[in-house]
């Protein structure tokens, strides 16, 4: 192998012998930049929204596998009535026993069983284990309760695993995994355009090795230690962990060797867009397309996520199972790797190190020292890992309401006001609530997201109490509310009705199409700077990139809402505001991203993705409620662009717009702020004349795409 050689010229950035001596040869370039600066963030964004939202915007139960026990003629009656209520939902088995029956849900060989008692005591146990997926326990009890019940039979329930208190989401393996595979994956397109001598297979290897360990080491640290989300274990965490980086990062070598730059698009479908949703993680996998429980099998994302959900909840029972996966596929990747690489050889023995197409990850020069350039190299995707479990876990790994508000109604306000004090002491910092003694004036409240809920007390007309939600507002606070005042209720010895002011549409029976639609927006307005700034760095001047912004807001808009719309079916109608409010979003992003694109070049990454995403999706209150998470997020939530995004999707889907104004403020601000700070930049740091030749990852296959087209 020879060593790595980076081309060098005399004249300007952009002059080569052989851009001079042909023409045609530098105008395919161009196109093929173009092509680029286009392609990849369509790509990205596209197989990102339409994966999330096909599979987890109505998440339905497919073939869900569910054990009966109890005397053998009831047992099969039940099987079989629970079969042809819920013919394609439930994978029915009958088993002999209870303790068959427990067996199986801890083995998680079953999503949930239920037992039958002998027929004189007229009962049945449900048997779910939260430990295993808290999402899977509610649709599993949705399953069988209502069979249960249909039969005359008393329903009991018990979790066999419950979350620790520590965990109470269940949500640390997850963002976890999410990182481990963030780390695999993320450096492999970065060395190959900048440092390609790192991915000779030899001295990979023990590279892969020592990052495996300093990720595992990080992720560990932050998880335990700093936030106390995990608790013991310690040598078997840092053992998985270790090897799921390695077993993805050789993986991505062998993409690497085969797709060239375009391995990252590859790391990313099977990783991400597919290896997410079928990781059994935050969603069971058997509310999903069949495919996904065939993928949950041998993606290296359910293998990581399982083996650590094992060891942190179950007593690594069943870990042995996912961490094969992982080891046969680090053989068979690194086998393939050095296969290609013979083969290589064979066909050109002379062959050297792949070009250099990007010179410097920072607005600067390439440095002159290699230390300067491994480090940097090394710092941007440790710097995504880091914030990525960092803000995100800890915004999210505990949540319980706090000064959650609630108006409190009563027939008279001093009534409303002795029940909100005794409501104050007996919870105290759980809520912020409100007297009130207009139930037309709590309801509108609540309409409006003034308050969460508001609470009716009885009165001499109504003996009952009234719980009012907006389910449309956010499904885990109304969730919170529902439990704490039916226990309320039931201490009081009322009972409790419930009246939801806006509810969910059909396809979106999660809440979530917001977010996902947000993150469309958002991701569009980042990811075509970020690549253009690479790709086609021409386009970069403030008169050139304005029209490019423009234009690309408005394609991506509407692409957005075909995805959600027309090919997924999350989105009915609702097309000119949608897509309007996207065009804002996307241009009052994509200026944020210029402003540090302009200073600090490919590593405007770590600034833009921490506060878009990172901090954005915790503070836009589409997964989980602000009232739910740390107090900082609830400041975030009215100046962050993702919430802003967010709130503008909910108005429009669910509430006739009513909050888009106050939204479209945040994106104004955001984007005439950022447009006077780039103005300020080109005339303190204008870009050079002549244009640059480096090129991003993704510029080689780009070049052939375009000569293709």
């Amino acid at each position: 192998m020879t060593s790595t050689s980076t081309a060098t010229t005399d004249g300007p950035p952009g002059h080569t012998p052989e851009t001079e001596a042909d023409p045609a040869r530098a105008k395919k370039e161009r196109i093929g930049r173009y092509v680029a600066m286009v392609l990849l963030p369509f790509l990205m964004v596209g197989m990102m929204i339409t994966g999330y939202l096909a599979t987890m915007h109505a998440p339905t139960p497919h073939d869900m596998p569910i054990a009966v026990a109890g005397p053998a003629p009831q047992a099969e009656q039940f099987a079989d009535a629970l079969a042809a209520e819920n013919p394609s939902a439930v994978d029915v088995r009958v088993v002999a026993t209870d303790a068959d029956a427990r067996q199986l849900v801890l083995d998680r060989e079953v999503a949930g069983s239920v037992v039958l008692s002998d027929p004189g005591e007229g009962s049945a146990t449900v048997y779910t284990a939260t430990a295993a997926g808290a999402s899977q326990v509610g649709t599993v009890t949705g399953l069988l309760a209502p069979e249960v019940v249909g039969q005359g039979l008393t329903l009991q329930t018990e979790d066999l695993a419950p979350l620790p208190d520590n965990d109470s989401a269940g949500l640390t393996a997850m963002f976890m995994t999410t990182a481990l595979m963030l780390a695999g994956y993320m450096p492999l397109s970065l060395m190959l355009s900048n440092s390609p001598e790192l991915l000779r297979f030899r001295r990979f290897v023990p590279i892969l090795a020592g990052w495996s360990a300093l990720i595992a080491g990080l992720v560990w640290l932050v998880a335990g230690p700093v936030l106390g989300a995990v608790e013991g274990n310690t040598a078997v965490i840092l053992g998985i962990s270790w090897l799921a980086v390695f077993a993805v990062g050789s993986v991505q070598l062998f993409l690497t060797r085969i797709l060239g730059p375009m391995a990252v698009l590859a790391g990313m479908l099977f990783l991400m867009v597919l290896g997410v949703p079928a990781s059994n993680m935050g969603m069971s996998v058997h509310t999903m397309p069949s495919f996904y429980t065939t993928l949950h099998s041998f993606l290296p994302t359910p293998a990581t996520g399982e083996a650590l959900r094992s060891v942190l909840y179950f007593g690594g029972d069943g870990v042995g199972t996912h961490l094969t996966v992982l080891v046969v596929g680090t053989l068979l990747a690194l086998a393939a790797t050095l296969g290609i690489d013979a083969l290589k050889r064979r066909r050109n023995p002379d062959a050297g190190t792949p070009e250099v197409t990007m010179q410097s990850l920072t607005a600067g020069p390439r440095p002159a020292s290699n230390r300067i350039r491994y480090a940097t190299l090394a710092f941007f995707p440790l710097g995504m890992v880091v914030m990525m479990i960092s803000f995100m876990l800890g915004a999210m790994y505990q949540p319980a309401p706090q000064d959650m508000p609630v108006a409190v109604v009563a027939a008279n306000a001093e009534q409303a006001e002795q029940a909100v004090g005794g409501l104050d002491r007996s919870m105290p910092g759980l809520f912020d609530l409100h007297a009130s003694d207009s139930v037309d004036a709590a309801r509108a409240q609540v309409e409006d997201r003034t308050v969460v809920a508001a609470y009716v007390l009885p009165s001499a007309e109504n003996p009952s109490a009234t719980l009012i939600t907006n389910e449309a507002a956010g499904v885990s606070q109304k969730q919170v509310v529902e439990r704490v005042f039916g226990q309320i209720a039931t201490g009081q010895q009322v009972p409790m009705s419930g009246e939801t002011v806006a509810s969910l549409d059909a396809g979106d029976t999660m809440g979530t199409v917001s977010l996902y639609v947000a993150m469309g927006w958002i991701m569009a307005g980042f990811m075509i700077v970020i690549v253009a700034s690479s790709a086609a760095p021409m386009v970069m001047g403030l008169r050139k990139l304005l029209p490019v912004i423009a234009g690309w807001a408005v394609f991506m808009s509407v692409v957005v809402w075909l995805i959600a719309g027309p090919l997924v079916g999350a989105v009915d109608g609702h097309f000119l505001p949608l897509v309007g409010a996207g065009i804002v979003a996307i241009v009052a992003t994509a200026l944020f991203t210029t402003v540090f694109v302009r200073l600090l070049g490919l590593l405007a990454v770590l600034p833009v993705v921490a506060i878009l995403m990172f901090l954005g999706v915790p503070a836009s209150g589409g997964a989980l409620s602000i009232y739910m998470e740390p107090a900082v997020f609830r400041f975030l939530h009215d100046v962050l662009p993702m919430p802003a995004a967010v709130e503008s999707v909910r108005s429009i889907l669910y509430f006739g717009g009513d909050a888009v104004g106050s939204h479209l403020i945040t994106f104004a601000i955001w984007g005439v702020i950022s447009l006077l700070c780039v103005v300020v930049i080109e005339r303190v740091r204008p870009l050079p004349a002549a244009e640059p030749v480096q090129a991003p990852a993704p510029d080689d296959a780009a070049v052939e795409v375009a000569a293709r087209i």
